[in-house]
């Protein structure tokens, strides 16, 4: 009997390159300088083969857009199924959550106007929310701009997943290089504390593997019996049932509101570019059931880490590997120029926001907002182990609590993603402003809650991009 093996080609394939790549992190030192992460390196890899070799395999990306798509979701619920540690209410973590939806507000708003002046000029076909791809591969990384470019199909747009990915990995070269370009211009300006100026001078090689005979650190904890059930399989069986949830809301949202007619049909079909914020919130509705239960003792945020951490590397080799040549090509002026200028903007407003919206470890809090803002939170994370290897400071758990507010102070601003297309679709430019507004409408909310925790340090030494007490 033969069976379908498609889906295992692709992932023998992709694991394939993440081994190669973890290799290659092993020996050169270019990639260990730069912090490149082996699940960009094997995207890399995996680009020209997919664009150009496999095709004539009979091997083409729509499986990989798929992995994209679904192992987004799967990371998201992962992470919405993580028990927040319990702290009490902090002005420091809402700071975080203001600096990053910071960068949301500001790649839009400049993303959105850009796109105008290129239609008003030299590009008049480019489609309304492409400026929308910018904040989406940059902030919210690859997985969500593929998601919702791909989503813009039934409006007639072609290839903006593509276009989404494309920007996604410019970000992660962003993060990557201009992350350690700051690390070593912060300690010759004397941004860094001595103490961590010390850590750094006596940090290691990172090859990525640890070295024989080392202290290995712990990556998980049993919550069950294994003669029962593996703790990996109640956990990512908890993932698993959470997405299909998510797939039965989605659904059954699909057939009310298709008794809406035509538009109703319009907004079910974009409702699945976003499905990873129904994944979410199943996760988050799954471990309300288990507190109520008594029963959220057998979630272990370490195997939920490894389950999402999984995800990812899958997902971003899948989603470079994915971008289609062609279609960037057709795009390669918007593409560079919109690039430029959100790179511009992360290395001026991070480091002067962060330096006086917070009050303890302004730069590891920095490093973190920068990498998020470029490429994801584990590009963020490796940035601040440089500095910070054992996670001593309480930066990485202050970003963890805050993801969730941020998520949630964000779901508006991700529903108004689908307005310019509407625009595009129409012709009538209001819902282009209304999308225009709506991030202007964050960038006010944002502007006020910086002044409110900043205070007298809002607009101390303007002048400087670094501000020192």
């Amino acid at each position: 009997m033969s069976f379908d093996w498609t889906l295992f080609i692709h992932v023998g394939i992709i694991s394939a390159a993440l081994l190669f790549a973890t290799f290659l992190r092993t020996r050169l030192g270019f990639l260990q300088r730069y912090l490149i992460p082996n699940a960009l390196t094997a995207g890399f890899i995996l680009l020209p083969l997919y664009n150009f070799v496999f095709p004539i395999l009979g091997l083409d990306s729509m499986t990989l857009e798929a992995l994209t798509y679904h192992l987004l979701s799967v990371s998201f619920v992962a992470m919405s199924l993580r028990k927040a540690p319990k702290r009490p209410a902090d002005g420091r973590i809402f700071a975080t959550s203001i600096a990053v939806l910071s960068q949301y507000a500001i790649q839009t708003v400049v993303g959105l106007l850009l796109t105008l002046l290129l239609i008003s000029t030299i590009m008049p076909d480019l489609y309304h929310s492409f400026g929308w791809l910018m904040p989406l591969g940059f902030v919210l990384g690859p997985g969500q701009a593929f998601s919702i470019g791909e989503g813009w199909r039934v409006a007639g747009i072609e290839g903006a997943g593509s276009v989404g990915l494309t920007f996604a990995a410019l970000g992660f070269i962003v993060s990557a290089f201009g992350g350690v370009f700051l690390i070593h211009y912060g300690r010759r300006k004397g941004w860094l504390a001595p103490e961590f100026v010390e850590i750094l001078n006596k940090q290691g090689v990172k090859r990525g593997v640890y070295p024989r005979g080392s202290s290995l650190p712990v990556g998980s904890l049993l919550t069950s019996e294994t003669e029962a059930v593996d703790s990996m399989t109640l956990n990512a069986g908890l993932v698993m049932l959470s997405y299909f949830v998510a797939y039965v809301i989605l659904e059954a949202l699909q057939s009310v509101l298709g008794l809406a007619g035509e538009a109703g049909a319009r907004l079910a079909a974009n409702l699945w570019g976003i499905s990873f914020i129904f994944a979410a919130v199943a996760g988050l509705g799954i471990k309300s059931l288990l507190t109520i239960f008594h029963s959220d003792h057998i979630l272990d945020n370490q195997t939920l880490n490894r389950v999402s951490g999984f995800a990812v590397d899958y997902m971003v080799t899948a989603a470079i590997a994915a971008i289609s040549l062609v279609v960037v090509s057709q795009y390669w002026l918007p593409i560079v120029l919109l690039s430029a200028v959100a790179t511009i903007l992360v290395f001026i407003q991070v480091p002067w926001f962060c330096s006086r919206i917070f009050r303890d470890h302004q730069f590891h809090r920095m490093l973190v907002i920068f990498g998020v803002s470029t490429g994801t939170l584990s590009t963020g994370l490796a940035l601040l182990r440089i500095i910070d290897p054992d996670f001593e400071t309480p930066v990485a758990s202050d970003y963890a609590y805050a993801s969730g507010i941020t998520f949630m102070l964000a779901i508006p601003f991700i529903l108004s993603i689908n307005l310019p297309v509407r625009a595009y679709e129409t012709g009538d430019m209001t819902y282009f402003w209304l999308a225009l507004g709506v991030a202007v409408a964050y960038l006010l909310f944002v502007f006020v809650a910086y002044l409110l925790l900043a205070r007298k340090r809002a607009f101390a030494h303007g002048s400087e991009i670094w501000h020192r007490d």
